[in-house]
């Protein structure tokens, strides 16, 4: 039984079940051209929270091969980081920060259980908001839900700077299975169509 932060934002309770940092491996496969890359990554996923009503997200892989003195030695080789911020959808109150380094003015309004359930949608979830910058100049904006222990997401935009590698699209999905955290990426990147294209399992180590 997980036990939630005393500090913790009721805004941030159906969301509660990522907290933590999370390792394991996964899969790649995805058409490039004439080929499809076909490999093995490790990755470690950390989420937090800071006080306010959004989790922090950051993710690091890395490739799986093998030390060619040695076959069973595994020889990590950096892959891929991204970062990010999840929250629920909802409009903006004069109590939250911003634009800027702007302070909020008043309470917050979503500081309780009945009220955080004011904000369920028609689905019997919660609708979400994601962003996740990679450092190869690709952001994502994501739009979805929370319901109970699953997640699916996809983007309202990419957006790309003039030197970024072609990304058009993402969805992806995120369940909690037997205690472990899994997930599912499926991409439209260069010149394919929303591909299959990721997928891992992560156990939570702290």
């Amino acid at each position: 039984m997980m036990l939630l932060p005393e500090d913790l934002p009721a805004e941030l309770v159906p969301l509660s079940w990522l907290l933590g940092v999370w390792e394991g491996t996964g899969v790649v496969n995805y058409p490039v051209g004439d080929e499809v890359r076909d490999y093995e990554f490790g990755q470690r996923v950390s989420f937090s929270h800071d006080g306010l009503p959004h989790l922090n997200y950051n993710s690091y892989t890395w490739l799986l091969g093998t030390d060619p003195d040695d076959a069973d030695q595994p020889m990590p080789t950096p892959l891929a980081t991204e970062m990010g911020y999840w929250r629920l959808a909802r409009p903006a109150t004069d109590a939250d920060h911003g634009p800027g380094l702007l302070a909020g003015n008043g309470g917050r309004v979503f500081t309780t259980a009945d009220a955080v359930e004011t904000l369920r949608n028609k689905d019997d979830g919660f609708d979400l908001e994601v962003s996740i910058l990679h450092p190869g100049g690709v952001s994502e904006l994501y739009l979805g839900q929370v319901k109970g222990a699953r997640i699916d997401l996809s983007t309202d935009a990419v957006m790309r700077s003039a030197t970024a590698k072609e990304h058009t699209a993402s969805t992806r999905m995120y369940g909690l299975v037997e205690s472990h955290l899994l997930w599912a990426w499926d991409l439209a990147a260069l010149g394919r169509p929303l591909t299959s294209h990721a997928s891992a399992r992560l156990a939570r180590v702290d």
